[in-house]
């Protein structure tokens, strides 16, 4: 072949391909703008996952609480029944209690809804909690194991006494202005069983 002819068919090879050859300039320059991009998402994953962690940590509960046992707290107990004249008996679930009045008519159990008037302190006296002109109804089995197992003690008309380890209230949680592990006291008229 001449050489006129090998360059026509070169620069019509050439000339064919011209627009496969822009394409491909053009891709070149938007795998390097999806290599940027994708240097980018990198980035921002890494902030991402850098906030969740340490700033949405603290969204985090504590799952170190402990409750406190009771038996950690049976000087505490004795200690405050005895400052206050409370002469009573322990359950066997730990719940400190003195029977006022037994009452008479239906015992509640944990299903029950009752009427109630009552009265509630953390043994630094601070009271969190008071219904004595008029009474409050709900299911027994709504309250905190302390106060459900002092209810279900006492009769229709009855009155009780309860000093309640932390564990049978609120645990190491608490609840509201209850701080966690706090034992509680009680005095509580049984109104009515419904």
């Amino acid at each position: 072949m001449s050489s006129s002819i090998k360059n026509y068919q070169r620069k019509k090879i050439n000339h064919k391909f011209a627009p496969v050859a822009a394409k491909m300039a053009r891709k070149g320059s938007i795998c390097s703008r999806l290599f940027k991009m994708d240097k980018m998402r990198k980035i921002i994953f890494a902030l991402f996952v850098y906030f969740a962690l340490f700033t949405g940590a603290s969204c985090i509960k504590d799952t170190g609480c402990q409750d406190k046992t009771i038996q950690s707290e049976q000087a505490a107990i004795a200690a405050y029944a005895a400052a206050n004249g409370i002469t009573g008996t322990t359950h066997s679930s730990g719940v400190y209690y003195q029977i006022m009045n037994p009452g008479s008519g239906p015992t509640p159990t944990v299903n029950s809804q009752v009427s109630v008037k009552y009265t509630g302190k953390r043994i630094d006296g601070t009271i969190f909690d008071s219904q004595t002109t008029t009474p409050v109804t709900f299911t027994v089995g709504g309250t905190i194991p302390g106060f459900q197992i002092g209810l279900q003690l006492i009769q229709k008309g009855g009155v009780i006494k309860m000093i309640i380890p932390s564990s049978l209230a609120y645990g190491c949680s608490g609840q509201g202005t209850i701080a966690g592990n706090t034992i509680l006291f009680f005095e509580v008229e049984l109104v009515d069983v419904l």
